[in-house]
């Protein structure tokens, strides 16, 4: 089939969730038979032979500059507050996009177009008015998120009450668009089974069944053998881009909360946080590194005896597990950090919720090395067994050929 791909962001190098998700995705349809167009947003640090990497998959690639500015989001958010258009959709409306789209499917003739992520379905529905009615493409959405959640738990874990009383309102925005969007669209991929029973529930606010089939995001095994980590370090890692307001709530929860009973008990131990725009975490705790962006991590986690996820907010699937499992790091999660993962509480990684309970998870893996390794390895097992694009991504197969 001929595919239009449209992404919110270039998916190279695969260094953050979504990217791993559309890049996997992509190589599969490759794989697969499938011709694809990927039309995505850029932005500055988007190099080009990282697009040149692309055309491994993809036989046109076409881009628009994202426009993102302090002045520009607050003219949306404004906007936002008079309509009733959630604020994450309109800021990021673009008019170039639009006209790029709208040329390329009144010149080609596409069998499918695929909507990676709720952002860019404001682009694809349009689409199908432009093609031509001889030729009436698919629509697909790829839902990473039930993307209402993402404000409705920043919003319950703010003690600003401004802040949260703007992101109830977004809530309550966006849970009405997402369940409007996945009705109009032909097929509707979850990467979880509970993204889409939250927003079929819609707390009350939305009946009806959301239609749609799952395929949880999955990593290459193959890519990476497990790290052999160093004996008798005390590291404490978390990875992940701090730009997303769950990582870095998670981030300054964990360095007020839970960091300073882990020194209390381990006072040699290091809270290493990796990822670009980290927040400020001066006088919050001591004992914090902050690497920012590290385009090769593996000197940390070689180090690492216990790799955090402590998100109290968010949806979808946290692919920093199942990379942590792939490079065989043991990991300490909230619940809603391993929301939508298969795990076992005990066998694969080790589950707490409290500034308590996290604490002294976090100092059973610093002090018991071969807890930590049984830990590791179990999900190393379990990402080999569960998580590999090249046997679960088959169930792309059902959308992708007719």
């Amino acid at each position: 089939m001929r595919i239009l791909y449209l992404s919110q962001l270039v998916p190279y190098p695969a260094d953050a969730g979504p990217k791993v998700r559309i890049y996997h995705v992509l190589q599969y349809l490759a794989s697969a038979g499938h011709e694809v167009t990927l039309a995505a947003f850029c932005r500055p640090e988007d190099k080009p032979e990282q697009l040149e990497h692309l055309h491994r998959y993809c036989r046109e690639i076409y881009t628009v500059p994202m426009l993102r500015s302090r002045w520009r989001d607050g003219g949306q958010l404004v906007r936002s507050l008079l309509t009733n258009r959630p604020f994450l959709i309109t800021r990021d409306e673009v008019p170039a996009m639009k006209r790029l789209l709208q040329s390329l499917v009144s010149q080609n003739s596409y069998d499918a177009i695929h909507a990676d992520q709720l952002w860019m379905a404001q682009y694809a529905l349009p689409l199908k008015e432009t093609a031509a009615k001889s030729n009436q493409p698919i629509s697909v959405l790829d839902q990473h998120n039930a993307v209402f959640l993402i404000p409705q738990r920043l919003a319950a874990g703010s003690g600003n009450p401004v802040s949260r009383s703007l992101l109830n309102l977004e809530e309550k925005k966006m849970a009405a668009y997402e369940a409007e969007v996945c009705r109009q669209f032909d097929h509707v991929v979850w990467v979880t089974d509970e993204d889409r029973a939250a927003l079929a529930q819609g707390n009350g606010r939305i009946n009806g069944r959301i239609k749609g089939i799952t395929i949880p995001i999955c990593v290459d095994p193959d890519a990476q053998p497990p790290i052999r980590r160093k004996a008798g370090t005390k590291r404490v890692t978390f990875m992940g881009g701090l730009h997303w307001p769950p990582n870095s709530q998670g981030v300054i929860w964990f360095a007020q909360e839970v960091w300073p009973r882990v020194l209390a008990r381990v006072p040699e131990a290091v809270f290493t946080v990796i990822g670009k725009n980290p927040p400020s975490l001066a006088g919050m705790a001591q004992a914090v590194e902050v690497a920012g962006y590290v385009a090769d991590p593996e000197p940390y986690l070689a180090e690492t005896a216990a790799f955090v996820v402590p998100l109290h907010a968010g949806g979808g699937m946290r692919v920093k597990i199942l990379e942590a499992w792939r490079w065989g790091l043991p990991v300490v999660s909230t619940t809603i950090g391993a929301e939508g993962i298969d795990y076992e509480n005990g066998r694969d990684l080790l589950i707490a919720d409290s500034p308590d309970a996290f604490a002294e998870a976090v100092v059973r893996l610093l002090c018991e090395w071969e807890l930590a390794e049984r830990i590791g390895q179990a999900g190393r097992r379990t990402v080999e067994t569960h998580y590999d694009w090249r046997t679960v991504y088959r169930a792309w197969d059902a959308i992708y050929y007719r």
